[in-house]
């Protein structure tokens, strides 16, 4: 590619309809008898929104301003806009699909590392398994290229919840794909083919930065562990004690920088065909050296082990874990010289729940002391090192990336908590563990809040799923509500006892299970009010409601939730939002403990907030279960 058609680089209209469907089968068969994302009725939303910003304003002047706002919308522009919002939904298959791929992420020009990928830390590797790097990659690989098998054969159950059967589209772009960076919107390409079975193609295995290719099938089948490992141990032979240059470090760049450097890159042929053997990669796998902890305890671990999963580690000012990834990748194993385990994930076309069912069948299978680890063959291929060309503006725009990389580390603090009991004790108590971790986090806050002596400075996001759509992927649920605050605030009171402080925090509790359940059907605030902004025509004056600081400060993300769950995942987590928020990561699914982590940036006040976290999740224990002597 020459440098002025890779400067020429544009996306394409169509590229989304570019990554093709399984073959016919069970993953697929439900896609076109699921309903499309409704667009709420226009009161209902309304109404709600009313609700929801009572507890975000600091005042009742201003509360009953942004109430007067949303009774004119309601009455001059909201139904025009309503209008064309319905018109544009009657001619797509998801209405809030390009709108929420360009806003929600590829149109974000900041570095996608801290601030939009994510990770999940595994379980140990199973001990009837050889236990090295090599072996373990090995298995990673093996498991997951007959995931992918399964997935493209179209034999992959779909996901479900009871039953409710999930839209699978997202899965077109889990494997053989990347995005790509553009200048001011990026895209994705994928190199699968309509019919694959799932019997070809390579993955991509880096180590000390060198990029490796290195073939997962061969003569129609994929294979064996062994195979695998001969090959990935190849790799830790030839790279011992040798570095090359960090191409992948670019990839952690602000978008429109990448963008630039991209070109720079793929001008030359030789580097084109490198970063093409990257995005058709099945997945990539990135071998680092072993994460440092500060000390030997659990929390001290499993910090050391999130943040080299997170944004991998720097060593004598060197950002050596993002040199040996490609972020844009959608599925990153990374697998540390002790064994340790994970997965970075790019998060653009594809949420989390995806990639939690990929490695979840992945670590469940290897598991299983009758796995299928294929016949070793006789004459595998070598896996063939991929050297870029590395011109004088290349090598600069490492050097920059790297500084980069290493202040937008440096400036971020993550802490870990499990707490003392689990699922099994919030059962007992006959509330939904959700609801409850997400009020814990609310009393945690507020506490925060007073000990700083701040107001709230915007709400908290808590992502449900709208996959029971086609085409389906979050919408917002709004977890600051007045139940919510009065509870918050009854437990600061003396004078306010027990039963009456439990009878609050059960309506708050009814009151997030109902915003939850809301969400889940599409009938939540925040993506229909995005539809409504989307179709103001050019010219036309904006509405003044969309304008008003507390419709926009409850959608300031200060506090940003969402839950996952495998029994196989031992850290999770992902970074805040907003400069001044957190990010906050959870998994309720443990019966004798929950999990948190909390990101921020370095001047927040991170561990005192989790220390409150603590605080608050024995308080409310303390509340419903104290006096149980099962517990």
């Amino acid at each position: 590619m020459s440098a002025a058609a890779a400067s020429a680089r544009t996306r394409p209209p169509n590229w989304k309809a570019r990554a093709p469907p399984p073959l016919p089968g069970p993953a697929f068969a439900a896609q076109d008898s699921l309903p499309r994302l409704p667009v709420p009725p226009l009161p209902q939303t309304l109404e709600r929104l009313k609700e929801s910003l009572r507890p975000i304003s600091h005042t009742q002047d201003e509360y009953k301003s942004v109430v007067d706002k949303i009774d004119w919308f309601a009455i001059q522009e909201g139904p025009v806009l309503q209008r064309r919002l319905e018109e544009h939904a009657s001619t797509r298959e998801h209405w809030l699909e390009e709108w929420w791929d360009d806003g929600g992420y590829l149109g974000y020009r900041d570095s996608v590392v801290i601030n939009v990928s994510y990770y999940y830390g595994f379980t140990k590797h199973p001990s009837h398994l050889k236990q090295t790097p090599a072996a373990r990659a090995a298995a990673l690989v093996r498991a997951a290229m007959l995931f992918r098998q399964r997935w493209k054969q179209g034999k992959l159950e779909p996901d479900r919840a009871k039953d409710t059967v999930f839209c699978m589209d997202t899965y077109r772009w889990m494997f053989d794909c990347c995005r790509v960076p553009g200048h001011g919107l990026d895209w994705s390409v994928t190199h699968a083919k309509p019919g694959d079975t799932g019997d070809s193609g390579h993955v991509i295995v880096t180590r000390n930065n060198r990029f490796w290719k290195v073939p997962a099938a061969q003569d129609g089948r994929i294979l064996s562990t062994e195979d695998l490992e001969r090959q990935i141990q190849h790799i830790y032979d030839a790279s011992e004690g040798k570095s090359y240059p960090g191409v992948g470090i670019l990839t952690a760049s602000n978008r429109d920088v990448w963008a630039k450097d991209f070109d720079e890159l793929v001008a030359s042929p030789h580097n084109a065909t490198i970063v093409d053997a990257i995005h058709s990669a099945a997945f990539l796998i990135s071998l680092e050296p072993t994460p440092q902890p500060t000390s030997n305890s659990e929390h001290d671990v499993a910090v050391a082990h999130s943040r080299a999963l997170w944004h991998g580690a720097v060593v004598n000012g060197q950002p050596i874990g993002l040199q040996n990834r490609w972020v844009d990748k959608p599925v990153q194993f990374i697998v540390f010289d002790d064994g340790y385990a994970g997965i970075m994930g790019e998060h653009s076309v594809m949420d989390g729940t995806p990639t939690v069912r990929l490695c979840d069948d992945v670590l469940a299978a290897l598991e299983k002391t009758d796995f299928d680890h294929g016949a070793a063959t006789a004459n595998v291929p070598q896996p063939t090192p991929l050297d870029f060309e590395i011109t004088p503006a290349t090598s600069t725009a490492i050097a920059r990336a790297n500084a980069d990389a290493v202040a937008l580390i440096n400036s971020q603090a993550l802490t870990f908590l499990r707490t003392s009991y689990g699922k099994a004790a919030i059962k007992s108590a006959g509330v939904s563990p959700d609801s409850w971790t997400q009020l814990v986090v609310q009393l945690a806050y507020a506490r925060l809040l007073k000990r700083l002596g701040q107001q709230r400075a915007g709400g908290t996001y808590e992502a449900a799923t709208t996959r029971r759509f086609r085409k389906g992927r979050t919408e917002a649920i709004r977890v600051v509500s007045s139940q919510a605050d009065a509870w918050v605030a009854a437990m600061g009171m003396d004078n306010v006892g027990t039963q009456q402080r439990r009878e609050f925090f059960m309506a708050a509790v009814k009151k997030h299970v109902q915003r939850a359940k809301e969400a889940g059907a599409g009938q939540g605030v925040d993506r229909h009010l995005l539809g409504l902004k989307k179709v103001v025509r050019e010219g036309e004056k904006a509405p003044e409601l969309f304008a008003d600081p507390v419709l926009a400060r409850s959608s300031n993300w200060v506090l940003s939730t969402s839950a996952i769950f495998s029994k196989r995942f031992d850290t999770y987590g992902w970074g805040e939002v907003v400069p001044e928020g957190f990010g906050v990561p959870y998994m309720t699914g443990f019966d004798d403990y929950l999990q948190f982590t909390v990101t921020s940036r370095k001047e927040m006040p991170n561990k005192e907030f989790i220390d409150e976290i603590e605080k608050a999740a024995d308080d409310v224990y303390n509340l419903f279960l104290s006096g149980k002597s099962a517990l």
